[in-house]
Order: C-alpha cells, then structure tokens, then sequence
C-alpha cells in the first residue's frame, strides 16, 4: 500500500509552471502579430482563399482518417507546388503588407470607432437622394464581411467620417474624385475614386457603367452598394448579384437596416454566418 500511494502520489502531483514577465511579453507579440496577419488576410482576397484552405485541410484529415490514400497523395502533391503558387499570386499584397509594417503609425494600432451602423445607413440614404435629386451619379460601397482590400487599393485613401455632406463633395462633377467608386469601412470613408469589376452577366440596356460595376462587386463580395444614375437620377442598391432599382429613401434605409440584422457574427473558430 505504501508503494502504491507513492506512486499516486507522484502521478497527482501538480506543478505550476514559473511565469516571468519576459512570457508576459513574448504571450502579447505573438497574439499581436496573429492578430495582424488574420486582419490583413481579411481585408485581402486571401480572405476567400483561406476558407478554400481550410476546406482542403479538412478534406486531408478525412482522407487520413477513413484511408483515402489516392485522395492523401493528390492533396499533399498539390500542396507542395500550390505554396509557390501562392506567392506568385499574392504577391502584391505580401509586398503591400510589408510596406505597410513600415509605415504604420503606432496610434493607430488601436482604432477608435463609436458610430453605429443606423449613423452611417441614415448618413448614406440622405446624400444618395439628395444627389438623386440633382442627377449626380453615385456608386457607394459599405463593407461587410467580405474584406474589400483589393478594390480599395485602386482608389484614394481618405480614412474619414462618414457624412452626407462629405458624400455628395466627393461625387459633384468636376472633383477630382467624383469618377469611381467609395468604399466605406469600418464606419469610416476608406477610399474615394476606386475601380470596381464589371458583371459578366446580361442587364438591362438602359443601366450604365455604374450599375454594371455594382453588380459586378456585389458577385464577388457580400458589400452593400448604393447607385446613383446620372441620367434618370434613380436610387438603386446591389446585393449578391441582384439589382434593386427605382427604391425611395424609405425603401433604401430599410435594406440597410435588413442588410445589418442579417450579418450575424460567430467569432467561435473565425467563422462568420449570414
């Protein structure tokens, strides 16, 4: 008996692990930098791209685990040569990333953002239809989940509040920024003047290069975007690759709000449901 408590006893014993402050400190840039390199992927196209990643891993472990092993021996080939080409394609984004280390300010590392969703919704409605009203043509993306990176880095960055005042100074004919695209971010106006993808798809011959941009965004993101036509003055919003035309104010506020009560977040594994 008395062999078998030493045993036990041994076996139970617990030791805390001494913590000095250098853990501290090396714990806090680690969670730092992962947190860094999970947000630029987020607002890059790497965003899409890892979700495929991690489909593909899933599918490797079911292939280990049930015995696939043609299904192992394709994964892990293609692997091999998919990580070079990964840095071919990402290329610009990893250089673009590294300028930005450089580049960025310490005081920025913590944003500070308290307007609300109904701000920027109500602040958006009010210059799309005052510009409607004067067939100013207008074309405002607000990102959602889908990181908006790609067509952000086409414009000029503004980083500012959003306002209806400020909208409609930036689309006037004649400004040095009304011919594009905005894209507002995080409750604030990122980039002015952007480049957007056309659609492929068929539309109406009377829609014009604005609305096929809209179109053409909303099939690759999940964004809300609000268009303005020049010529009719008509309010229209693009979602998934549908085009809502001729809305009122009221109409276009409430597909906002709807828009935001859809976007459920699940931060529980980083994933994120609608």
């Amino acid at each position: 008996m008395d062999s078998i408590r030493e045993i036990l006893s041994g076996t139970l014993t617990f030791r805390m692990p001494e913590m000095r402050p250098q853990d501290i400190i090396d714990i806090i840039i680690v969670a730092w930098l992962i947190y860094k390199v999970l947000m630029w992927i987020k607002s890059t196209r790497a965003w899409s791209l890892s979700k495929g990643l991690i489909l593909v891993l899933l599918f490797f472990i079911a292939a280990n685990y049930f015995g696939l092993y043609t299904v192992r021996w394709i994964i892990t080939n293609g692997l091999s040569a998919g990580l070079i080409a990964l840095i071919v394609l990402f290329q610009p984004e990893i250089r673009r990333a590294l300028e930005g280390i450089g580049k960025n300010r310490w005081s920025a590392l913590i944003s500070d953002n308290d307007t609300s969703f109904d701000y920027v919704n109500t602040e958006v409605a009010r210059a799309a239809f005052n510009m409607a009203r004067v067939r100013t043509g207008a074309l405002i993306l607000i990102e959602r989940h889908v990181g908006l990176g790609d067509h952000e880095k086409t414009g000029i960055s503004l980083d500012a509040l959003v306002s209806s005042q400020l909208l409609i100074s930036i689309f006037k004919d004649k400004t040095p920024l009304h011919d594009g695209a905005v894209i507002i971010k995080e409750s604030r106006i990122a980039a002015a003047a952007c480049i957007l993808p056309l659609t492929n798809n068929e539309i109406d011959k009377e829609l014009g290069t604005r609305h096929r941009a809209a179109i053409g965004a909303s099939e690759v993101s999940d964004a809300d975007i609000i268009v303005v036509s020049e010529e009719t003055g008509n309010v229209s919003f693009a979602k998934s690759g549908k085009l809502y035309k001729n809305l009122s104010q009221q109409e276009l506020t409430e597909m906002l709000e709807q828009a935001n009560k859809q976007q459920v977040r699940v931060f529980w594994k980083g994933w994120v449901k609608e």
